[in-house]
């Protein structure tokens, strides 16, 4: 027996109270219960169960251990049930929402992706950037960026959403190329205003220490799209998240500034309305998500 099932068999032996109910849980006798118990006692060299005519009762170290074993019980279930999941046929009208850059650039062609390992499911797309009540717009799930306020949605974490500087060559030839943080008080500046609307850079140096630069808003606008465009069009610095820029990066429209730094990540989040009864579709989709977005995910998108 594996150590995986002795563990379920103790954390059902201690639910229950009893070796012959966990035995017929487990569809075998008694008496092996108590074998694989006391074979776990010998491996462990500890007592974990107090027997006696009345019942089981847990010694210290078995009630720290059941406590252990019970997550990972928990833990592996969850584990089974994502991968029967990714097996299973999602069906009826999967309401996903996201923000406009973020649904047109990362989450359409992921939900392509997976509409077609799942033909019998509907698929309805909204994108606003401003922030949207996912009961009373009927989302079933929407895919946030940063640090979620406690509420009572349910969320998982999907991965990191990572931002970077960036001008063309024509604007650097002609501003010059900021050589530190500091250097970016003295150019013009492009502001994506739902992210950094106080015009105040947090730039990360190479050994972890963040330096607060103030800035001088050329432009300023809630879209990334006319960011990216300003950019390339030579009217400034812009900070931008990875995937919006890579493409420009790749065609030489843009390149990096200040390679040796980084901007502050913002965290990838799949919101649903409640923790609980999560429908299958909703879950579904969320375990498709995860693994999508680790180190340099934004390099693996379709060219747009």
């Amino acid at each position: 027996m594996d150590r995986l099932q002795a563990m379920e068999m103790f954390v059902r032996v201690v639910e229950t109270g009893s070796f012959s109910r966990a035995a017929r849980e487990f569809s075998t006798t008694q008496p092996t219960v108590t074998k694989q118990i006391a074979a776990t006692e010998a491996r462990l060299k500890v007592r974990l169960l107090n027997r006696n005519t009345r019942g089981v009762s847990l010694t210290e170290a078995g009630a720290l251990y059941y406590e252990k074993c019970k997550t990972i019980v928990r833990e592996a279930e969850e584990a089974d049930n994502v991968a029967r999941m990714q097996q299973s046929q999602a069906q009826g009208l999967l309401r996903v929402g996201s923000s406009v850059a973020f649904g047109r650039r990362v989450i359409v062609p992921l939900a392509l992706e997976f509409m077609r390992q799942h033909p019998q499911l509907l698929v309805d797309l909204s994108f606003e950037d401003r922030y949207t009540d996912l009961v009373a717009q009927g989302i079933d799930v929407a895919i946030r960026m940063g640090k979620l306020a406690d509420s009572t949605l349910g969320a998982r974490f999907l991965g990191a959403n990572p931002w970077l500087l960036v001008a063309s060559p024509r604007y650097l030839k002609r501003a010059g190329t900021p050589r530190r943080p500091a250097d970016l008080s003295g150019h013009d500046t492009l502001i994506y205003s739902s992210v950094q609307g106080n015009d105040v850079w947090r730039v990360l140096e190479p050994r972890g220490e963040t330096v607060t630069v103030s800035v001088t808003p050329r432009l300023r606008s809630n879209n990334l799209s006319a960011v990216l465009a300003a950019a390339r069009s030579d009217m400034g610095i812009a900070a931008l998240p990875w995937y919006v820029a890579a493409d420009s990066l790749a065609a030489g429209a843009i390149v990096e500034v200040l390679k040796d730094h980084s901007l502050p990540e913002q965290e990838i989040h799949a919101v649903y309305p409640s923790p609980k009864l999560v429908p299958q579709k909703v879950l579904a989709f969320i375990a498709f998500l995860q693994g999508r977005f680790g180190p340099g995910w934004w390099a693996e998108l379709p060219k747009s």
